[in-house]
């Protein structure tokens, strides 16, 4: 029997939810508790089967039913005393109409505390992880409960193993996601990406006597998490332990649920990045699909206030990706590795000195990247967008270390004959092998290159220009130098005038000492300066129009072509070079000697003007300063100062695969052209006839 003869079946059953009422977007709440039932119910009948049959029948006739709920509760799976002490299962409930609401009352109140607690049968306010008790009222209200119970009853799961079915739960979990899904950042991972994350896992670890620990930070329903624990089972015999945590409740439920079912595998509820439930913990792989582009402002100060230590920088409060990584980092033991799925934006946002240019390079820096892999467009559900899988690890091969290699995946897909979503594509076995091949061997091909991890940072050094006229003068040598407190002799900053006249086109100021305003339209003279007097002076732009101050002895203007300063004197016109005319409007407090005024200044100074240049990047400091002043002497004309310097951090897909549009033959556009002029003579024809 094929498992997955029952996702028709029970995606059958929207039918009945969509005939009275209920919307599309609804469904899952509705179906995922039971669902939950369903799978629930098949592995205890079948764990109670085993249990039989490990005893022996008429061993089992006789033992006492305390001693029996004492091997049930030994087995950690969960119990329901409805199911084993009437050995009556949700179809033996649902044959009878009559009694169906009280005999399905008694059997989820039959489950144990944890179930009862996951299921939400006792929920008394709000949602309580699959609030079952809340879907229950609601169909009955619609008057479809028994007629709804009575579908599910029909799906039957016994017969089937823990893997197969977590494997028609991811396919159901996948439609969830499809449908209720409110943002991209909401992924669910599909098959194809688990398996090749799996095999990427694959490929880094050994057989061993000791435990292989696997974590996910955001293990959502835990497709993931077991999805690759399955495929690491069928490849190996070493033992293997399941951690997760999420904080969606319906999801967490259902991981909750599917781990009693599993050997050793432990679940936790809450958020990650606020309360870590395995902090004491350290994992030999960790995996994680966590969501992209998600605000974290609700925790915000939670997680500034972390004192973990995990977050070395905390990077744009709009997406916490990067928070989700550096929180896996500090869980990999020494030796582990990790595969991480993310979208562009953890490559390249952020410039030089953001924290997410940090985190990259703390690390590239801390060489724990071992491959970045880009997948396919069309790949995930309910987004196209490329996506990225981040291969970390703290054990790398000697001649890895130092290094990073990029394998751009984008072509290694099988075109899916029908879409379910937004997916188009899958990443199929050949290819999944072939780009596992490619990361293990670790050498350049067609699609695959390895540099050398400085290879990704660049400088971001910051200069002040100096800006100069048309004969290359600045005005900054009018500038006078003064003794600084280190007795260094520097030019002071700029140069006061005190205006008689400030005129721009219709606008003339002659009063440069204000006491006096208007009372009934300002509440104060501060007020008056804020409100009227400073958004006037704001106009004054020296460079959109003349603007002429004059002195006791001389105007000063600015001349737009030459650009410089010119001060006309005594029919003397000098140009002091290039610089900058700078009104301004300051309140001034009320002191011992001048009562409060607003003061409207004039200064000249030099055009300085801050500037950037991306420079390529030398792990040795004298090379990389040589590379800076290098650069600097064949782009930068004008006099500059060095400002910081800051190194950022980006892995740019797009640059180093880009690939040029092929240009057609020449003859073969004239051909073309030639065409369409002999279709447009044979149209002339037919107007003209």
């Amino acid at each position: 029997m094929n498992i997955l003869q029952y996702e028709s079946k029970i995606w059958a059953t929207a039918d009945l939810l969509r005939g009275c009422g209920i919307k599309e977007s609804e469904w899952p709440s509705f179906m995922m508790p039971f669902f939950a039932l369903a799978m629930i119910e098949s592995r205890l009948v079948r764990m109670f089967d085993d249990l039989k049959a490990e005893i022996g029948v008429n061993a089992f006739t006789k033992i006492h039913k305390e001693d029996l709920y004492d091997l049930i509760k030994d087995k950690g799976q969960g119990y329901n005393i409805f199911i084993f002490e009437k050995t009556q299962t949700l179809t033996d409930i649902c044959k009878n109409d009559k009694s169906f609401e009280i005999d399905f009352d008694t059997y989820l109140k039959g489950f144990d505390g944890e179930t009862k607690d996951l299921l939400g049968v006792d929920a008394s306010e709000g949602e309580k992880f699959l609030d079952i008790k809340g879907v229950i009222t609601k169909l009955k209200a619609k008057k479809v409960l028994f007629s709804y119970t009575k579908l599910w009853a029909e799906i039957d799961l016994k017969p089937f193993n823990n893997s197969e079915i977590t494997t028609l739960e991811e396919h159901i979990k996948r439609k969830w996601a499809d449908i209720s899904a409110e943002t991209a950042g909401e992924q669910y991972t599909p098959d194809d990406v688990i398996a090749l994350i799996a095999e990427i896992i694959a490929s880094k670890i050994e057989e061993s006597d000791t435990l292989l620990k696997i974590y996910d930070c955001t293990c959502g329903g835990g497709n993931m998490l077991f999805g690759v624990e399955d495929r690491i089972n069928q490849k190996f015999k070493r033992l293997t332990q399941t951690y997760g945590q999420d904080w969606n409740d319906a999801l967490y439920a259902l991981a909750k649920i599917e781990s009693r079912f599993r050997p050793d595998s432990k679940i936790e509820h809450g958020n990650t990045l606020v309360e870590d439930k395995f902090d004491n913990e350290e994992f030999d792989v960790v995996i994680a699909n966590p969501p992209y582009g998600v605000s974290w402002k609700g925790y915000e100060k939670d997680i500034t206030n972390d004192k973990t230590e995990r977050f070395k920088y905390l990077p744009s409060i709009s997406d916490g990706q990067l928070l989700f990584m550096q929180h896996l980092i500090s869980k990999l033991d020494a030796d582990g590795m990790g595969v991480v799925v993310h979208n562009g934006s953890t490559l390249f946002s952020g410039d030089a000195g953001s924290a997410e240019s940090n985190i990259r390079k703390w690390m590239l820096d801390s060489d724990i990247v071992e491959a970045v892999i880009q997948l396919p467009t069309d790949e995930f559900f309910n987004t196209g967008i490329y996506t990225y899988l981040w291969v970390i690890n703290k054990n790398k091969q000697p001649h890895h270390e130092n290094k990073v290699m990029l394998i751009n995946a984008s072509e290694k897909f099988k075109p899916l004959q029908k879409s379910k979503g937004s997916k188009k594509n899958e990443v199929d076995e050949v290819s999944r092998l072939e780009i596992v091949a490619t990361l293990s061997a670790y050498q350049e091909n067609d699609y695959a290159r390895v540099f050398d991890r400085e290879f990704f940072y660049f400088n971001k050094q910051a200069i002040m220009l100096t800006n100069v006229d048309e004969q290359g003068r600045t005005f900054e040598t009018h500038l006078p130098l003064k003794e600084d407190k280190f007795g260094e002799m520097k030019r002071v900053s700029s140069i006061e005038l005190t205006p008689n006249k400030i005129a721009q086109g219709e606008l003339e100021l002659t009063e440069f000492s204000i006491t006096k305003y208007d009372a009934t339209q300002y509440a104060s003279l501060e007020s008056y300066c804020a409100d009227a007097i400073k958004p006037k002076v704001a106009q004054l732009d020296y460079k959109e129009q003349p603007l002429l101050i004059t002195t006791a002895d001389a105007n000063f203007f600015y001349d737009p072509e030459k650009e410089t300063l010119i001060k006309e004197a005594g029919g003397i016109t000098e140009e002091l070079g290039c610089g900058k005319i700078i009104v301004s409007a300051n309140y001034k407090k009320a002191t011992k000697k001048l009562s409060e005024r607003i003061e409207i200044c004039v200064e000249l100074t030099a055009d300085y003007q801050k500037d950037y240049e991306i420079v390529s990047y030398h792990k040795d400091v004298a090379v990389n300063q040589t590379a800076i002043e290098a650069f600097m002497a064949r782009y930068i004309s004008k006099p500059f100062e060095y400002l910081e310097n800051v190194v950022g951090v980006e892995l740019n897909f797009n640059k180093i695969f880009y690939q040029p549009e092929k240009l057609r033959d020449v003859s073969v556009i004239l051909g073309e052209l030639a065409n369409i002029d002999g279709q447009l003579k044979l149209l002339e024809q037919e107007i003209l006839l």
